[in-house]
């Protein structure tokens, strides 16, 4: 099956965790897992959860470990502070990386904010049967990454994943 019948073959509706990675975020100031929802929301997918936790791997592992969506979305923690472990947890978790998400997304940032995109540690992966993306915490970073890259393939990788 050639990608277009694949994407026409992909579900509509994803469910999909929203997970905010910060120490000194709350449901007020989280701008960007707001976005993500909003996003997600206007492209007709489900938020099934929505939560905020602290930088800690084995606590970003636990939300990981539920089984309970199609997609996790993370944003937070991808960079490269001694406190930003989120991509540490997902490449611990996953069966397969998905190399060319945080290659396209470095690429993407390089050409709005220049040489400093590279300390992005943004990561996709597999996990069984769901999905797990990890962003950076700013606004703009999850704004890219979910107009040009996650939207645009999520029912398609849905799809795929479930085949």
């Amino acid at each position: 099956m050639g990608q277009r019948e694949c994407k026409r073959a992909a579900p509509d509706d994803i469910r999909c965790k929203v997970i905010t990675v910060a120490d000194r975020r709350d449901k007020e100031t989280d701008e960007s897992g707001k976005l993500i929802i909003e996003l997600l929301e206007e492209n007709d997918h489900g938020v099934c959860s929505y939560s905020i936790i602290p930088k800690e791997m084995n606590v970003i592992k636990e939300e990981l470990s539920t089984k309970d969506a199609d997609a996790y979305i993370l944003n937070g923690g991808t960079g490269i502070s001694s406190r930003d472990v989120t991509p540490d947890a997902v490449i611990d978790i996953v069966d397969k990386i998905l190399p060319g998400f945080g290659e396209m997304f470095r690429s993407l940032s390089y050409e709005e904010i220049g040489s400093t995109a590279y300390l992005s540690r943004a990561i996709a992966g597999v996990n069984d049967k769901q999905l797990v993306f990890a962003l950076p915490g700013s606004k703009s970073a999850v704004k890219l990454a979910m107009e040009k890259l996650i939207l645009p393939e999520l029912g398609h990788l849905v799809y795929k994943v479930n085949k």
